[in-house]
């Protein structure tokens, strides 16, 4: 890229001066890159700003060699070369319009003189020249004048020290930032003591309970901490366990990465039982007491593949969590074995332990100036713990809780990462497309003369996240298959006792290991969750089944202070509640809704369940990463578009579903191998005019890269857009073969 004359500036900015309409020069500075004089520059001010030079913005000092006293001001060095992104593009990423400090042009410039060749280098290979001054990185960026296109000119941006190269590397490798929690939103971990102090204090509360359908949720729940505590016990005292089949599986030692600063490598005996998303660990190999029972969240192999798919890396992943350091580190490489995610250099830098009552903040996790918040997002099972400017990049999941709700995971077929992994893709395809399409055209056409306030807005992840957490406070967005998802979560609800009765937990703590829930951080009581869920619920169900969900109140006698609401569906009623609110009325008639429809359910699907229970056991292993997609998009890794459960009306549609999607996932999997990257394939339901439908009849069309690859009609949607899916795989492997 060379200076041309160009027509004219984009925005409001024609002036008739080369500084663009501002203040005039507030001094002069003679420029060094070293040693090395490069020439005399005007300095600026920013207009509508204070004047910040040169007091406090820039490093400047008397010139021992300057007659006249002038200011100097000494470039370090160059920043990397941009690729494909001007430093401007790369600067107002990571700050703001504040963060222009002033604007810089050469006094009397000849066309060989040493500032026109540091702008022309700079402009042409997508440079900055940095100085360095103290708590700040000075970067001049050379902007193109429409007055003058052989004046060499500059913006100066402040940014945080060290933070330009690793945000420029991120944009050219199109990588943003991901930030995990581990308890309860990766993991659920116990020690001997939580275990029993979990079922000591159920036991309490099953003494003091006379509802039995709680007493009965409970028992369950200590049933299965029972059965855990046993295999730890295993574990602790022989190094072994005894599973259900009689198989006895030992510890193998598995070596612990050397950290830096550390001795000697660490062996752990560690067993892991992956099948069923358990490992055991010691944290201290010499102590048995500190063997640890964890259960790791389903599908977190497959957020994993994606994070690293292809052998590049579209996150860089960071940990942020109230536990200890010595048990975070060991959580996080039973989840990292192989350490794909996070380098053993890096894990002492990345694995961030917040102090338990302190607040999280991307401040802190990015303390190093490794990344800017504005492309970072995070993933856990609370928003509160998060500092208040953090909060909308963080993507709150449901709390992970094995022993409570085990169904919650697994009885659908998208579980809560793979949810998760679909927002990561919508955050990063969001980001870049608004980088790539619109944003990067903006910058480019700025000229010198513009206002710093004609710089556009900055791409961010933040819509993305909000709108996944839109309706329902502190869990995933429901589109698609999480309807169902959601609906299994309020179902477990039964199972155990009310959320309100929740006991509060502790952060794990080796010295203090006295949670009640094992190593969670989780406080499920407070966030209001379920409530909210019921409502969010009771519609989708609704939308999904094309039926009115109307919530009424219901006249009661004057001498009664409580409200009443019922709730009808398709003018049938389906539940009532009573509450001092009118709110907690219409949240006690949705749970009872729920608990209705789930009833009329158990009673339909019960003959034949087990058979559609065999049917999603298969869809599981041949579409390991839980998504039904009709979209596949192989270099932006968009998430799929979900158009699943469209609403069976007999146990048999019910079944033939699952059927039929296990054949289309299967279709879709063959053709996205023959996919060349950056190639989009679309099902479109929209039948051609030179197309007739019978009365029942679907049509699905599959396009990729807008021309038609297959067609299908059926007297199913599913069956539909599997015989387009199959048409579609069929001219692809022709004509690949042809090519052959």
């Amino acid at each position: 890229m060379t200076r041309q004359s160009p027509a004219s500036p984009q925005g409001n900015s024609s002036t008739s001066n080369s500084n663009g309409g501002n203040k005039g020069s507030v001094g002069a500075l003679v420029i060094y890159h070293g040693d090395t004089c490069l020439g005399e520059v005007e300095v600026f001010p920013i207009k509508n700003q204070h004047s910040l030079f040169p007091n406090n913005l820039l490093l400047i000092s008397s010139s021992s060699s300057s007659s006249n006293n002038n200011k100097i001001l000494r470039i370090s060095h160059l920043s990397p070369p941009g690729d494909r992104l001007p430093p401007l593009s790369v600067l107002q990423t990571i700050s703001s319009p504040s963060s222009v400090r002033c604007k810089i042009q050469a006094k009397s410039p000849t066309p060989d003189s040493p500032i026109n060749l540091l702008h022309s280098t700079c402009f042409d290979k997508f440079r900055s020249a940095v100085v360095l001054n103290g708590s700040e990185e000075l970067h001049l960026v050379a902007m193109r004048s429409h007055l003058d296109n052989t004046l060499p000119c500059f913006w100066c941006f402040s940014v945080h020290p060290g933070l330009y190269d690793p945000c420029l590397r991120m944009l050219n490798l199109r990588c943003l930032s991901i930030v995990f929690d581990l308890d309860e939103t990766l993991i659920v971990a116990n020690t001997m003591k939580s275990f029993e102090d979990r079922i000591e204090t159920l036991s309490r509360r099953i003494d003091a309970e006379d509802d039995p359908f709680r007493i009965s949720g409970m028992s369950a729940e200590i049933k299965r901490y029972i059965e855990d505590k046993n295999m730890l016990k295993q574990f602790i005292e022989n190094d072994t366990v005894l599973l259900d089949n009689g198989k006895s599986v030992s510890a193998l030692s598995e070596q612990v990465p050397v950290l830096p600063g550390s001795q000697d490598p660490l062996l752990r005996p560690v067993i892991r039982l992956m099948h069923r998303n358990i490992v055991l660990t010691r944290i201290n190999p010499e102590i048995r007491d500190t063997s640890v029972f964890v259960r790791l969240r389903p599908a977190w192999e497959d957020l994993r593949s994606y994070l690293t798919a292809k052998g590049r890396k579209r996150f860089e992943v960071y940990v942020c969590t109230m536990a200890e350091r010595d048990y975070a580190l060991e959580m996080w490489r039973l989840l990292d074995p192989e350490t794909h995610l996070i380098s053993s250099s890096q894990l002492l830098d990345r694995v961030v332990c917040v102090k338990p009552g302190s607040r999280k903040s991307l401040e802190h996790v990015f303390k190093d100036g490794i990344c800017h918040p504005k492309m970072a997002m995070v993933i856990d099972d609370r928003l509160q713990v998060w500092e208040d400017r953090d909060q909308p990049r963080v993507h709150v999941v449901p709390a992970f809780t094995p022993y409570y709700a085990p169904q919650a995971e697994m009885a659908n077929a998208v579980p809560v990462l793979c949810v998760a992994r679909n927002v990561a893709c919508n955050v990063r395809g969001g980001f870049f497309k608004e980088f790539d399409d619109d944003w990067m055209r903006r910058i480019c056409a700025l000229y010198y003369e513009n206002e710093v306030s004609d710089l556009p807005t900055s791409p961010d992840d933040t819509n993305a996240i909000l709108s996944s957490n839109r309706d329902i406070s502190v869990v995933e967005g429901m589109t698609g298959p999480e309807a169902a998802e959601k609906l299994n979560q309020a179902r477990c609800l039964g199972e155990g006792r009310h959320i309100r009765d929740q006991a509060q937990t502790t952060p794990f703590s080796l010295a203090d290991d006295s949670s009640q829930n094992g190593a969670s951080v989780n406080n499920i009581g407070s966030s209001n969750m379920f409530p909210s869920l019921f409502v969010a619920v009771l519609q989708e169900i609704g939308r999904r089944c094309e039926s009115k969900v109307e919530f009424k109140p219901i006249i009661a006698s004057s001498k009664d202070p409580d409200f009443s609401v019922e709730v009808l569906f398709s003018s049938e009623r389906i539940g009532i509640g009573m509450g001092k609110t009118r709110k907690e009325a219409q949240l006690q008639a949705a749970e009872n809704a729920l608990r209705n429809l789930e009833s009329n359910y158990i009673s339909f699907i019960l003959p034949t369940n087990r058979d559609v229970n065999r049917e999603k056991d298969k869809l599981s292993v041949r579409n390991k990463n839980g998504f039904l997609e009709d979209l596949i998009d192989t270099a932006s890794d968009e998430p799929p578009e979900q158009g699943y459960l469209h609403g069976a009306s007999t146990s048999e549609h019910l079944g033939q579903h699952y059927y039929t999607s296990e054949r289309l996932s299967s279709v879709l999997c063959s053709i996205k191998e023959l996919c060349m990257e950056g190639q989009s394939l679309v099902f479109q339901d929209q039948a051609p005019a030179s197309v007739t439908l019978d009365k029942g009849e679907y049509y699905f069309q599959v396009e990729l890269s807008g021309h038609v690859l297959g067609k299908g009609i059926a007297a199913s949607r599913d069956e539909a857009k599997f015989q387009a899916a199959q048409a579609a795989l069929n001219n692809l492997k022709n004509a690949v073969g042809t090519m052959e």
